[in-house]
């Protein structure tokens, strides 16, 4: 992969190279990538390696891969989760038959936070959808703590929902200019379709270093008009107000937003953004400081073999990054990073202004569910404004 040093004159094109291919390494499938930049500059792409490709409930890894080149090489990936002790499947999988009563268990929903004040990555991970760990790197993604259970912050969600599946992210969590860590979640009682359904979604934030986690107030819980609010990206704004840019399975088919002064409490009502397409996806929101927001997702409605019906899910193709320079108020500037298959994605930005999204690309079989690549594009905010290079 090319690698530019930007100015102020010199517009990188879109560079894209392959982090992790489906198939190789003994995994039919990696999945929900992820990726941040350290406060030393380094990049840290991590995803889910899943031994099949039967869906999430599958035994499952989480790697990581780590440059301190900007991308220009990589560590050979490694699996960074390991929950020592009895582990247990989550009854209501096995309920629903989408997994098999067996020793493996998937470790799934990664998110990191790279700390700039002290340099450390705090990285959160759940076990079977029903219990959550943290841990954390002080050697700038090299090693990692051993995992700390942090499902009882969890736990306090229960007066108020029963839930009995919980995730985390994915793609990145995002550190307040105060210092506070945090962390959008997702909760479902595990009823509905995939034991993901019904669902709301809330943020866990720590205000000590990531030593102790606590739940905020449900953001957007479900009803009609916002249909199983779930996978949820996070951004503070310029204002020191944080937006969660929420998936839902709405008939409007767009985004969801909420903001809260503290990322926590007295959430705004739940509104939609016009501009934003709702394909039914994970999608990723980043600030690059002031007003400006960059935000990724499969932008558009198509839906292939047969009528879309609202509600449903939509093809996932056409990933696509847009910018805006009035917190999320408008969007001013699209470009195309992938039109044909494409998913989940995860947005990272580095010192020197290069802007990284980390996405799921191509389709094992034309199945969207089952990514054929994970790939890393890298542009700056010309290439993103339509500028040409020179």
């Amino acid at each position: 992969m090319t690698y530019l040093i930007l100015t102020l004159t010199l517009a990188a094109e879109l560079q894209q190279s392959t982090l992790f291919r489906s198939g190789g390494d003994g995994y039919a499938l990696y999945r929900i990538p992820g990726i941040v930049t350290t406060k030393r500059g380094s990049l840290l792409a991590y995803a889910e390696a899943r031994k099949s490709a039967s869906g999430d409930w599958g035994p499952t890894d989480i790697v990581l891969r780590r440059s301190t080149d900007g991308g220009k090489s990589w560590s050979p990936f490694r699996a960074i989760a390991s929950v020592a002790g009895e582990k247990t499947k989550n009854p209501v999988a096995i309920a629903q038959q989408l997994t098999e009563p067996t020793p493996d268990v998937t470790y799934n929903n990664p998110i990191a936070i790279a700390d700039g004040k002290t340099g450390q990555v705090h990285f959160l991970f759940c076990l079977e959808y029903m219990r959550a760990f943290y841990m954390r790197s002080d050697d700038d993604g090299q090693t990692f703590s051993p995992p700390v259970e942090i499902t009882p912050a969890f736990e306090k969600f229960r007066p108020e929902y029963p839930w009995k599946v919980l995730a985390i992210g994915p793609g990145h969590g995002i550190q307040l200019r105060n210092g506070r860590l945090l962390a959008p979640v997702w909760l479902s009682t595990g009823t509905g379709g995939h034991a993901h359904r019904p669902s709301v979604n809330s943020t866990l934030y720590s205000d000590d270093g990531g030593k102790t986690w606590q739940r905020g107030e449900i953001a957007v819980p479900d009803t009609p008009d916002h249909v199983f609010p779930n996978e949820t990206t996070a951004a503070q704004l310029s204002n020191g107000h944080v937006m969660l840019n929420v998936r839902t399975e709405t008939k409007t088919h767009r985004r969801t937003i909420v903001t809260s002064k503290d990322g926590a409490h007295r959430w705004s009502k739940p509104r939609f953004d016009p501009q934003l397409l709702e394909p039914i996806c994970f999608a990723s929101l980043l600030s690059l400081g002031g007003k400006r927001l960059v935000f990724s997702n499969p932008d558009t409605l198509d839906k292939t073999g047969g009528a879309a019906q609202p509600g449903k899910n939509r093809d996932r193709k056409n990933l696509t990054v847009q910018l805006s320079e009035d917190d999320g108020q408008s969007w001013t500037a699209k470009r195309v990073i992938e039109p044909g298959w494409s998913g989940y994605s995860d947005l990272t930005v580095a010192p020197n202004g290069t802007i990284y999204c980390f996405y799921e690309s191509g389709a094992q079989e034309g199945n969207a569910f089952r990514a054929a690549s994970l790939t890393l594009a890298s542009f700056d905010l010309a290439w993103l404004k339509g500028a040409k290079s020179r």
